[in-house]
This record gives structure tokens, sequence and C-alpha cells, in this order.
């Protein structure tokens, strides 16, 4: 067992580690420059690197960013309607439940558990999560949607360009392809690296609350993502990257969701803290579930 999990937990605890000492150390670090250098470099990349990698065309994308799509909504209606009937605010509060970290820990756990072709099937859930945040997230918060920002995101256009790229069945030049590979390889430490660093400027204000939230993440996800296996009998790669997306922590980007908006960010913050040592404490069993 230990042989079989340690390759991938280790790695992913190690960058999360190095950020948050990083920053409890007080030493010198530019997060605004780590993000963009992720998110207008890397991360287009590395989609790019996934999608070129998917075996089965442009079908298994699809299907990814369709279950997504409902692990997100199910968490969305189910979380709304529990949240009125505990009388919590529901706009503050939803969002954490809604929006687990696909991106920053997913991504990295099911290309370290299932390797290209995790990585080509999670991008799918990645993608969507980001649209599906941009434009829906600030609606729910009582906002307009980030339009601007989203169509300003490279992720999208690199997912374009790979979907393009899949139905035509058209092979990257070698040169670009080694490039893409090269640099989006970076794009999954320096995402833990800035988690662990975004993680050690939380704190839990209020506990009942933050655990309160994480349940809800934790158990709505789990029994909508366990519905998304049984109703389209899910197997092997695919059912574990859904095990383990719907199984994910309160993402780091709600906090800042949250406090452009005055939602609760501290609040939501004690979330995402809580939820992660949880999710951590709970990878070992999430993986052995979750390895075909």
């Amino acid at each position: 067992m230990y042989t079989q999990l340690l390759p991938i937990i280790i790695p992913v605890l190690a960058c999360v580690l190095v950020g948050f000492v990083w920053a409890r150390s007080g030493s010198p670090f530019n997060r605004e420059f780590l993000t963009r250098l992720v998110m207008n470099v890397g991360a287009p990349c590395l989609v790019l690197n996934g999608m070129t990698s998917l075996s089965a065309g442009p079908t298994e994308f699809y299907r990814s960013a369709v279950i997504a799509v409902w692990l997100i909504g199910a968490c969305f209606v189910t979380g709304a309607l529990i949240l009125r009937a505990a009388k919590q605010p529901v706009r503050s509060y939803v969002p954490a439940v809604m929006f687990g970290n696909m991106g920053n820990l997913g991504v990295p756990l099911c290309a370290f558990a299932f390797g290209d072709e995790g990585l080509g099937v999670v991008i799918g859930f990645y993608i969507a999560a980001s649209v599906i945040q941009f434009v829906i997230g600030p609606m729910i918060q009582g906002r307009q949607a980030a339009w601007r920002t989203l169509l300003t995101t490279p992720i999208i256009y690199a997912a374009l360009l790979g979907l393009l790229l899949l139905q035509t069945e058209t092979e990257m030049p070698l040169a670009l392809a080694n490039t893409v590979e090269l640099i989006g390889g970076m794009t999954l430490p320096l995402m833990l690296i800035a988690m662990g660093y975004s993680l050690a400027m939380f704190k839990v204000s209020r506990i009942n609350t933050a655990i309160g939230i994480t349940a809800l993440r934790f158990a709505l996800g789990l029994m909508a993502g366990l519905l998304a296996i049984e109703f389209l009998e899910l197997e092997g790669v695919i059912r574990g990257v859904v095990l383990i997306e719907a199984c994910m922590p309160v993402a780091v980007f709600n906090f800042l969701f949250a406090a452009r908006y005055d939602r609760a960010p501290e609040d939501v913050a004690g979330a995402i803290l809580v939820s992660t040592v949880l999710s951590f404490i709970s990878l070992p069993w999430l993986l052995l579930w979750a390895l075909p």
C-alpha cells in the first residue's frame, strides 16, 4: 500500500510544505508574480500538453467537463437548500461548498496518481470549474459575471487550441510540443507552493462555521461524485479522477472573491484551512479508493 501511495502523496505534501514554511519564515515572496506566471504561462502550457495526450480525443474532455458541471451544480443546489434551512448566509457560504480545489490540488494529485492519462482527463474538470467560477461565482455573490477576467484568461484559449488539435487530429511540431511540455512541467509544483503560501496566511476565526462548511463540501461533493460514477457506470482512470475531484477541499480562490465582495472572508478562509488539513489527513484512504 505504502509503495503505491507515497510516490503520489509525498511530492504534493513537500511542495505545499515549501510554500507554507517559506511564508512562515518571512522570506521575500512575490505571490502576484508567481500567480501571473502560473496562470498566464504555465497553466496554458499544462492544459495544452494534457489535452494532446487524451487517448479518446475530444470526447473524453467533453465528458470530464460535463461531470464537473454536475458536481458543482449538485453542490450548489443542495448546499443552498441546506444553508437556507439552517438560516446561514447562502451567498457568502455556498461558493465554498460548490468550488473544491480542482486546480491547485486536484490536478497534481490526478497527474501523480494516473500519469498522462489522468492529467488529460482532469483538464476537463479544471477548465469547466474555472469558467463556472468566473461566470457564476460573482453572480451568486450578488455581482456581475467576471466576463472580462474570463476572456483574458489564457487557459481558455489553450483549451480551445487543444480541442482544435484533437478535432482535426493534428499534432504539434516536435519543437513546440517539447517547449509546451517543458514549461507546463513547472506548473504543478508552483501551484502547490503557492497554495502552501496562501494557507500560511489564513486563520480560523470561527471553528464551528469552518467545520460546517467543510462538512458540506466533502459530504455533498462525495455524494455527487458517487451518483455520477453509478449513473454513468464509470470505471478506471475517469472513475478515480471523479472521486478525487469530488472530494477536494474548499478552493483557495473562494477567499479572493469573498474578500473582493465582502462575503464573510474570515469564515471562508477558516473553511479553506480546516478542509485542506482534513483532506491531507484523509488523502491515503481517498487514493486507495480512487486508484484502479
